[in-house]
Formats: C-alpha cells, structure tokens, sequence
C-alpha cells in the first residue's frame, strides 16, 4: 500500500498535465476500439514506459466492462449524420410549434416573425431548387441562347423600359408637376458626368441604363408600393428600437444624466454597440450571403466585374475603408475603371454604425436605408459613365472572388473585436465635430467681420452655399422657398461632413414637428416633409473633402504600391459619389408622395391643445386664411372662438389682435 500511492499521485501530478497528459481513460477506449491493447503495437520497452506511469495494465475483466461504451461510441460515430438530422427535426418541429402557437394567440403580434419565416423558406427553397432542378434547367434556356435572340430580347426589353416610363410619367406628374424637376435633374446630372466623362465612347450603356434602373425599381417598391413601404418603416422602427438598447450600456458607464443631456454620450455609443452587431454578423456569415446576393444580382444585369461589384455592395452595409478589405487580394491587380468604381461606391453611401446615430438624431430611418441601398446600383452606373472601362480586366471569370469571414476565432471575440474598432471611429467622429464647428464658426466671424466692412449684413459660409447651390437644391425637387435652407445643408455636408449637415436637418425637423412659426424674421425654422425626405437621401453619402484622405490612407495601405493610381482618380470619384447622392434624392423626388391620414383641423382646435405641433401649426395657418376670408365676406366663421383661443395662444397674428 505503501508503494502503491505516490506511483497514483505521479499519474496525475500538474507536471504531466501541463505537459500535455490527456485523459487515460479515453485513451485507453480509443485503443481497445482499434483493437489492440494498451502495449499491442509498441515494444516491451516502449509499452512499459508508457504505462509504468499511468498504474497496472488493465486486465481482460477491464476490457470486458468497456465494451458496452466501446459499441455505443462506434454506433453513434457510424449514425451521427441520422442524429444530425432528427436534431434537425426536432428544433423544425419546436419552432413550428411555437409559431403556430403564437400565430393562433394573437397573429398581428407574430405578424414580424411569420414574415421572417416565410422569407428563410424561400430562400431555402430557392436553394434546394436550384441544386436539383438547376441543371436541367440550363439544359432547356441554352436553345434560346442565340445571339439574335438575345439582341432581339434586349431590343424588346429597352423598348418596352422606355414606353413604361414616358407613360407612367404622363399619368403620374398630372397630379404632381414638381415631379417633372427631380426627372429633369436626373438628366442635367447625367449629362455632366457623360460630358466630362474620361472616355466618351468606351461608355458601357448596359450597366448605366441597368444601374438607373435597378435604381429606380428598388426605390418604386419602397416609397410607392404599400407593401415596401410598410416593410422600411418596420425595418427603420426594429433598428430603432434594437438602438435603444445601447442606454444600457452607456448609463450604466456614463449615468443616466450625462446619457439625456449630452450629445457625446446620447449618440456616439449607438456607434459602438451597432459595430459590435456587425461584427457578430459577419462572424456568422450572414453579412456575406447578404453582399454575395445583391452582388450577383448587380453583376449579371449590369455587366460589371466580380470585384468592383463585391465592394459596392459591401458599402451598403460598412464605411468607405472597411468595403475594400472584402476585394484587398485583389486590388493590386484591379483596372483603374474598377478602382475608380471602389472610390465611388465608398463616396455614394454611409457605413452602417453611423446609420444609427443619424437615426438617433429623428432622421427618417426608412429613408437612410432606402438612400443606402439604392446608391449602390446607382454608383455602379455612374462610375461606369464617368469612368469608362478600356482596358482589360483579370476579373470577369465566372468563378468570381470569395470572401472571408475574418480573424475573430469564436462569436465573443467577434463582438469584442468589433467594439474595440469602433473606439477609432467615434474619437475620429468626436474629434472632427469638435475641429470642423469650431472652424465653421470661425469661418462665419471672419465673413461677417468682412460683410461688415461693405455694408453687408450676416454674411456666413451657409449664405453662401444656399446661393451657389441653390440650383442644385432645385433640381433635386426641392420647393423653391425651401431651397436655401437644403443648399445649406449641402454646402456643410460637401466642405465639412454629413455628421454635421444630418444633425442641421435634425434640428430643422424638430423645430417643424414642435410647431414653431415657419419664418421668423427672414430666416426660415423649417422645411416642408417633401425637402426633408429628399435631403435625407442626397446627404446619403461620405462624399466630402475631408474624406479624400480618409480614402487615400485606406486604399494605399493595403496596395501600397498603386498610390499614385488612387491620387490619380479620387477627385473624379469624389464629384460622381457627390452626383450619386444628388441622383438618389431626384429619384426620390419623382417617387415621392404624402403617406398618412388627413388631419380633422376642426376636431383638433376646438379642443384644449396643452402644446403646438406641426398639426397644430397647418390647421392654425388654414384656419387664420379662411377666417380672414370670412370676414371679408361676413359670412359666419367654420371655426368656433375656442378655435381661435388655441391658435392664439401659441402664435400671433393680426386676428387675434
């Protein structure tokens, strides 16, 4: 007994474990399933050695106890793939449970997770279809591929596009003629880019025509169609409330006072926690399904390369400097058409973190992700226009690129990872608030010092953008009163940054949906929810010059040795990713309608308002208009004297005197 007890402390003593001594146990029923013994193979010197350690070779009585989990292992080694699938089953059947359960309780409450159910059952059988009738289907399409076939469908196919829009556009702008100026913006925009195109006749009209198109399709279906829209307004109200988690966090780090009341605390975690939730999805991969999808749809209609094509598509969803890390292997080798493409996809569209601080500022969430999703069509169309392809690329093989799934090892450090990137991005966004308005602000002292000297009043730099860039405002479809207000925000968003022209506008729409008076003195408090939705989408975009070393930087670190290529075109790519942003707002504006019930102004007045708000303030400005008719004509008033009371008590006018 004696001899027997440090021989058993050896055995398991931190030395051998930390030399990597594993189970003995499991080692043992690995052998004896292979059928040998503990000492079958080796020599007698090798086997004792091995052994001598771990206590006495086991006797045959051992070996028989072990049989029974010897068979039980190797049955479930040789049926796991039959266990996987009635796992499978089984989870299948809970969930259908489930939603039936709480589709049958209350189905408008299931409503969102029926819909999602339905769409991953396309999808899968879409997949399912496609690797078994796939084949077979290519076998009865190739007769129809003969080229004059094909020159004659695509003949039909232009026709047809085009008589459908002159028509819906004859019937549609009847109604609104202010739709007509977004078109006709379109084409003024067009036409710049084809004039200073850098090679007029290289100009592959295919992927122009497709990109518009595609372009105008996704916006018809999500400002038009009642199906779209009610499907953006209830993505833009779950980012919303997927957002509101980050007070979480951030009270619990900064307090709930600093968190109400500060803009840096207010805002720049949402940045945090909303990159930590991207890197969690494109660990599980369902980031690149997503890009690959809208890649390959953009791709066979368009024309355009497996790589140019990946980065605009990843631009939808990441910033200007994160899209190319999908295509870095293959920047080294891209043309400059296709670089110039990467550039202009960066430029056209915002990175999805900074979707959710421009949605915590009241910016129309439907809208952000509508004008992100349609700008990448769009920038493909353009940058083809303005930058032609003429020489040849090592990318159109059919096989395509592929994309990686990053260095995180496991999904924590993914999320880990992914807010420890995000600290860069919100000082650099800190940073650049705090450098940017301390400028402007200098910049208005220094204008207005100036404007003093000749007798010009209040001038400043946004007086000057909402002169120089008012066409611009007006080609858009902007209203012609609200024009100045919109060339403004312009002019901070092209010279500082679309951080700063977003929260102008946030600070203009809440002003209008507090009610406040519409001009005070000659300044304008508001804009008209058309201007609003249409500067949404042209502020859409990292097209600025502070961003030009931003892309600079990422491009040259990760293909060093074409820096001179990237100085060479990113001015070219600045003003298309510009004229991008401009082209989704005129698109817009030509899709764009009054959604919502009309408001009772009767019932609402002549009850006690307790605050004003934008309802208040339209049936107040109508109800003051008809009142002044009225009398005019002493005929008896529509609206009561406690109508009037209301009105008075938040807003002054000569009746009420």
């Amino acid at each position: 007994m004696e001899d027997d007890t440090p021989i058993g402390r050896e055995s398991i003593s931190l030395a051998s474990v930390a030399n990597g001594l594993d189970n003995r146990g499991a080692e043992l029923l690995e052998s004896l399933e292979e059928g040998q013994g503990p000492g079958s193979n080796a020599s007698p010197s090798e086997a004792g050695d091995s052994w001598s350690k771990a206590g006495p070779e086991p006797s045959s009585g051992w070996r028989r106890r072990l049989q029974p989990a010897l068979r039980v292992r190797h049955f479930c080694r040789e049926h796991a793939h039959l266990f996987r699938w009635i796992c499978i089953g089984l989870l299948c059947t809970a969930y259908t449970a489930f939603l039936l359960a709480a589709c049958i309780l209350n189905f408008q409450r299931a409503l969102a997770l029926f819909v999602l159910t339905c769409v991953v059952l396309v999808f899968l059988a879409h997949s399912l279809l496609k690797r078994l009738l796939g084949p077979k289907l290519l076998r009865c399409v190739k007769p129809l591929g003969h080229p004059c076939l094909k020159l004659w469908f695509k003949r039909g196919l232009a026709l047809a596009a085009f008589l459908g829009l002159v028509l819906w556009l004859a019937l549609d702008t009847s109604r609104r003629p202010e739709q007509l100026v977004s078109f006709g913006g379109i084409c003024v925009f067009v036409g710049l880019l084809f004039a200073f195109s850098k090679h007029h006749r290289a100009v592959s009209w295919r992927a122009v025509f497709w990109g518009l198109g595609l372009q105008f399709v996704l916006g018809l279906i999500v400002i038009r169609t009642e199906p779209g829209f009610i499907a953006f307004q209830w993505l833009g109200d779950q980012i919303q409330v997927f957002l509101s988690y980050t007070e979480s966090g951030s009270s619990f780090v900064f307090g709930e006072a600093l968190v109400k009341d500060v803009f840096a605390f207010q805002v720049l975690p949402i940045i945090v926690f909303f990159s930590c939730a991207m890197s969690v999805l494109y660990y599980v991969g369902l980031m690149q399904w997503v890009i690959m999808k809208i890649s390959w749809l953009m791709q066979i209609t368009m024309g355009t390369t497996a790589t140019e094509t990946l980065s605009v598509a990843g631009n939808i969803f990441v910033s200007q400097t994160e899209a190319p890390l999908l295509i870095r292997p293959y920047l080294a080798d891209m043309t400059l058409s296709e670089i110039h493409v990467v550039m202009t996809g960066g430029y056209a569209t915002i990175a999805g973190s900074l979707l959710g601080a421009y949605i915590s500022f009241g910016i129309d969430a439907a809208s952000l992700i509508a004008a992100s999703v349609m700008a990448a069509p769009c920038a493909l169309a353009l940058s083809k226009l303005a930058y032609p392809e003429v020489e040849e690329s090592k990318f159109r093989s059919k096989e395509g690129v592929k994309l990686t799934y990053g260095d995180a090892q496991n999904l924590l450090e993914a999320a880990s990872s992914g807010a420890a990137l995000s600290v860069k991005v919100v000082t650099n966004i800190a940073a650049n608030l705090i450098a940017f308005l301390a400028v402007l602000d200098f910049i208005n002292a220094a204008l207005s010092w100036l404007g003093n000297m000749v007798d010009i009043q209040g001038l400043s730099f946004q007086l000057i953008c909402s002169y120089i860039l008012r066409p611009v405002a007006f080609l858009m479809g902007v209203a012609w009163e609200d024009c100045s207000v919109v060339a403004e925000l312009l002019g901070m968003k092209l010279f500082l940054n679309e951080f700063v022209a977003y929260q102008g506008l946030s600070e203009y729409k809440q002003r209008r949906l507090a009610g406040t008076e519409e001009w005070v003195g000659s300044k304008k408090q508001w804009i008209s929810v058309r201007a609003e939705i249409l500067t949404t989408y042209a502020l859409c975009g990292f097209a600025n010059f502070s961003s030009i070393g931003i892309m600079l930087g990422g491009l040259t670190s990760m293909a060093p040795q074409r820096k001179s290529d990237f100085s060479q075109i990113v001015l070219r790519a600045l003003c298309t990713g510009a004229c991008v942003s401009l082209v989704n707002a005129c698109v817009a504006g030509i899709l764009y309608m009054p959604r919502g019930p009309a408001v009772d102004c009767v019932s609402l007045l002549n009850t006690t308002l307790n605050s004003s708000s934008f309802e208040v303030y339209q049936c107040c400005h109508q109800a003051f208009q008809r009142l002044q008719i009225l009398l005019l004509f002493s005929t008896g008033p529509e609206f009561s004297l406690a109508a009037l009371d209301n009105c008075c008590r938040f807003y002054n006018h000569t009746i009420c005197a």
